[in-house]
C-alpha cells in the first residue's frame, strides 16, 4: 500500500485543473486496485452560484466524477498505466443517499475488479461523517495523451 498524495501529486498524475479539479487529496492508496480519496466541499466552489443558490447542494454528477478522479490517481500510480489519461466511459447503478452541502468532507472510496485492455471497470462510493451519500459502478478508458502512440 502507497501513503497517499497531496494536491501536488495528484495534479502530475491528472490533467484536470481549477475548477474541474475535484479531489484534494489521496490518504489511502494500492496503486491499480484501490483509492481513498477526500474533497473538502466549500461555499466558494463556482457550481453554487446556480446551482439552488438560496440552498446550494454539491451536483451528484460532480460526485460522480469526483470518484472517478480518485479512481484515475489509483490506475495512473500503476506503473503500468504512467503517462496514460483515464477518461469515464460509463455508469451503471449509481444512487443519491444524502446531499453534500458546503462544509461537507467528502470521503471517496475506489477500486477495481477488472482491466482488460485499456477498459476497466470499478465501484466507488462517498461517505460524508460515516454515511454513504452515493455510489455506484463505473467504467473507463485509458489512452495516451495527445501527441503519444500508444
Amino acid at each position: 500500500m502507497s501513503t497517499g498524495m497531496n494536491i501536488e501529486a495528484i495534479m502530475k498524475v491528472l490533467p484536470h485543473r481549477y475548477p474541474f479539479l475535484l479531489v484534494d487529496r489521496i490518504i489511502e492508496m494500492v496503486p491499480g486496485e484501490k483509492a481513498v480519496g477526500i474533497k473538502n466541499v466549500t461555499i466558494n466552489e463556482p457550481f453554487f452560484t446556480g446551482h439552488f443558490p438560496g440552498s446550494p447542494v454539491m451536483p451528484g454528477v460532480l460526485m460522480i466524477e469526483a470518484m472517478a478522479q480518485v479512481g484515475a490517481c489509483a490506475i495512473l500510480s500503476d506503473e503500468r498505466y504512467k503517462g496514460q489519461l483515464a477518461y469515464l466511459a460509463g455508469v451503471d447503478r449509481i444512487r443519491f443517499k444524502r446531499l453534500a452541502v458546503p462544509g461537507d468532507t467528502l470521503t471517496i472510496t475506489t477500486e477495481f475488479s477488472v482491466m482488460k485492455g485499456n477498459i476497466g471497470k470499478g465501484k466507488g462510493s462517498i461517505k460524508i461523517d460515516d454515511k454513504i451519500v452515493c455510489g455506484g459502478e463505473f467504467l473507463f478508458a485509458l489512452a495516451g495523451k495527445e501527441g503519444q502512440s500508444d
